[in-house]
């Protein structure tokens, strides 16, 4: 074998070499992928019911409720226009708290309950995972126009006096 083919051999088995551990990689972080839903896409049924996914939005004010263990927790998480229910065993965050935003991961069950195997509360008073922000806005949007296309029937309404000072 010539001193050219030798290199060409060499290539050839570091391109494959490359190639084989590109497809390793990719196909291990396709596995440890999970993509961020809002409570309205997952009441629209738009999230997967097979594989593990992110919920995030603010928790529901009244809705968290202890199970007898002490370590059961459900809470509803809302994207202000839909609301999911989420039910999480384990120690929550310190900073977790009604009316402050969370982040969950887990799967939906078969019953609409969310199971959460992770969650995470924003750390500060300023920050809100940007995905949650984004919906957020999305519904207080899609609820403005709602309201826009619905105006409330103010007929026979008693009207409102004029204050003067």
């Amino acid at each position: 074998m010539k001193a050219r083919q030798k290199r060409l051999v060499l290539v050839a088995v570091a391109i494959l070499g490359v190639g084989a551990a590109a497809t390793l990689a990719i196909s291990a972080l396709q596995s440890n992928i999970s993509y961020f839903f809002s409570p309205s896409q997952v009441v629209k049924h738009e999230a997967p019911t097979d594989r593990v996914f992110r919920i995030g939005g603010l928790v529901s004010k009244g809705s968290l409720a202890r199970a007898a263990d002490g370590l059961t927790v459900t809470f509803d998480v809302t994207d202000l226009a839909q609301t999911v229910k989420v039910s999480y065993t384990g120690i929550l965050p310190d900073l977790f708290k009604e009316g402050q935003g969370a982040v969950a991961r887990g799967r939906l069950g078969p019953d609409g309950v969310f199971r959460a195997e992770e969650v995470l509360a924003k750390h500060d008073e300023a920050y809100m995972p940007p995905e949650v922000a984004d919906s957020l806005k999305t519904a207080h949007a899609e609820g403005v126009a709602k309201a826009a296309a619905n105006p409330p029937n103010l007929q026979g309404a008693a009207r409102p006096e004029k204050v003067t000072q």
